[in-house]
């Protein structure tokens, strides 16, 4: 299966109906998945999540019916599902920096944003290989640190970084953690030991079922390089669904143990 292609269709069915109640069972039944993992694979290869996709190609919609169509402001937010006029205001103004009633007056730095098209070209996967485990509860101790999906490249190694001078010793594992799959683009990185030492707070992985693969690194960019290649050429593939636990990253010898959590 090529994600890209599904992905595609997905944003047809997203644009065709900015103006109605938008389906996820619809959209995760395109994927081939349950709405939890469609959301997270969105949310992945999109650089947004779903709700937010929505958000935007909305407003960015409703700025041409009040300014081209010469729509009321009440009969817009009706359109694009807002509570009310009063929250679409709101909405518009955080997005324009305008109220809709000024919509007109509006000449220069236009905020759009438009849809998205996916090449659907496959890229090689040749050089990943994977297992599935099953790993009973265990524990580990450890501390973490706020992020954003744009902030996460450099709050991730500097946090590893100092944890290392702190506790002079390495990590043994990353986890990441997610504040809201479905809506929030925050999240958090912790670094986790085996071992409980001074400072460290208890962190109980549950029993689960991973996908493990390797990544012969542990710098940052090449975990996140890799990951985001095994979800963008593989993951769709394999038919599992993610559970909603936190992603583990194995640090040993060398290399990186990218595990993610998926039902059985």
């Amino acid at each position: 299966m090529n994600i890209y292609h599904e992905l595609n269709k997905v944003i047809d069915y997203i644009e065709s109906n900015l103006d109605s109640v938008i389906d996820y069972e619809k959209i995760a039944r395109i994927l081939g998945v349950n709405v939890y993992t469609a959301k997270k694979l969105f949310s992945l290869l999109c650089n947004n999540t779903i709700a937010e996709y929505i958000r935007k190609r909305r407003l960015t919609l409703s700025f041409y019916d009040l300014t081209v169509n010469n729509e009321k402001i009440i009969d817009v937010a009706i359109k694009y599902h807002y509570d009310n006029p009063t929250s679409f205001s709101r909405a518009f103004y955080k997005f324009y920096g305008v109220k809709p009633s000024k919509a007109k007056e509006l000449k220069t730095g236009i905020k759009t944003f438009p849809r998205i098209v996916f090449k659907e070209e496959i890229t090689d996967s040749s050089d990943l290989t994977y297992n599935i485990i099953s790993l009973d509860e265990f524990t580990l101790y450890g501390v973490g640190v706020k992020t954003t999906k744009d902030t996460i490249k450099e709050d991730a190694p500097g946090f590893f970084d100092k944890c290392i001078n702190k506790f002079n010793k390495q990590p043994d594992y990353g986890m990441i953690t997610y504040e809201d799959r479905y809506n929030s683009d925050r999240f958090g990185y912790h670094c986790l030991y085996k071992e409980k030492l001074a400072g460290l707070s208890k962190y109980v992985i549950p029993k689960s079922k991973w996908i493990v693969f390797i990544i012969d690194s542990q710098e940052a960019e090449d975990i996140r390089r890799i990951s985001q290649k095994f979800y963008k050429t593989m993951f769709l593939n394999l038919q599992y669904n993610i559970r909603p636990l936190p992603e583990l990253e194995y640090y040993h010898d060398g290399v990186t143990e990218f595990l993610i959590p998926i039902e059985d």
